[in-house]
């Protein structure tokens, strides 16, 4: 479970919506007018709020689902609750990323300008002139947009999911090195909401907990 709950917001964080890091590969992609005035609407979308909250259910490529809680602030602030049985917990506070497992009582820490989540937690979001942009489909009320978070990708390994017409944040998947896929879909999305400090706060190895386990 860990592994997939780090893969998804590693590759998300992966320079998607400003083409920050190293410059993707060149790549011709036409776009009708129809594709630049939806991803115009998304971008103002996605730029349009400070604070979102919701629910997620997660589904791994085995099949296994487990379901959760998300809070975003922006800029540069996040949280992912998984519900039990999952020990799973992800908290960005704007400089650094931690993974908790509260079962094993351990928190991994990761720098938010390395592995770049500070770009898609950033406030200014423009997806149609983003290098990592391969592919847009409108399917059935849907428009599904491919992005590469590798300079070296030809195809994409993250898909984000809008409705049509209002263009809201359905779900994404990870497509992994193997190619094996994992989906987040979200639900019950608020934007504008009110969100206490309290839920950006690191999680901390408790030194007693780990006494007792050594």
């Amino acid at each position: 479970m860990r592994r997939f709950a780090l893969a998804l917001f590693v590759a998300l964080a992966a320079p998607l919506f400003m083409g920050a890091g190293q410059p993707a590969p060149q790549r011709h992609l036409d776009l009708s007018e129809a594709d630049r005035s939806a991803l115009d609407a998304i971008s103002a979308y996605l730029n349009g709020f400070a604070t979102v909250k919701g629910g997620f259910v997660q589904i791994d490529p085995d099949g296994r689902t487990t379901e959760g809680t998300f809070y975003i602030s922006k800029p540069g602030k996040m949280r992912f609750e998984y519900k039990p049985p999952s020990p799973t917990l992800i908290v960005a506070d704007g400089h650094t990323v931690a993974v908790a497992n509260r079962r094993l009582n351990t928190v991994d820490h990761y720098s938010l300008s390395d592995t770049p989540l500070n770009v898609i937690l950033g406030d200014k979001i423009d997806i149609r002139h983003n290098p990592q942009l391969v592919s847009v489909q409108h399917q059935q009320g849907m428009i599904v947009i491919g992005l590469r978070t590798g300079q070296n990708r030809s195809k994409a390994n993250i898909l984000l999911v809008f409705s049509e017409p209002d263009y809201e944040l359905r779900e994404w998947s990870v497509i992994d090195d193997q190619g094996l896929t994992t989906t987040v879909a979200l639900r019950g999305v608020t934007p504008g909401v009110t969100l206490a400090p309290a839920l950006f706060v690191l999680p901390q190895v408790d030194p007693f907990t780990r006494r007792r386990q050594g």
